[in-house]
């Protein structure tokens, strides 16, 4: 079989119609994958430059950072002095009374030497 310019092909309409129809979906569906995987790709560049805009402590973020800092360190303080107290409350009462038995002791020491001298 010789292929020259004058050959001719012999093809039914329908054949023909099909093929132009599936290159057609083709291009088609090649177009609509292309734009969606665009999208996709500026929607996640997108993400990231917000992810990182985000990311950037201003000085305002800054001065509030340390100031929580700051302020957590007074809470801790706070808490110590808060337990030391506890003891002292405890150390308060026992105190108390010691110098009650002492306060007592020393009316009957008052009253053996008011006894004493009264004889």
């Amino acid at each position: 079989m010789k292929v020259s310019s004058n050959t001719s092909v012999a093809m039914p309409i329908k054949n023909m119609i099909g093929i132009i129809a599936a290159v057609a979906a083709g291009i088609f569906a090649y177009t609509e994958l292309t734009a969606r995987l665009t999208s996709l790709e500026t929607s996640r560049e997108l993400h990231q430059a917000d992810l990182l805009k985000k990311s950037e402590q201003l000085p305002t973020d800054q001065e509030q950072f340390i100031l929580l800092e700051h302020i957590a360190g007074q809470v801790e303080d706070l808490n110590e002095e808060i337990k030391e107290m506890r003891n002292n409350t405890v150390n308060i009462e026992m105190m108390t009374k010691t110098i009650d038995r002492v306060r007592e002791d020393v009316e009957k020491l008052k009253d053996k030497v008011r006894a004493n001298g009264s004889q």
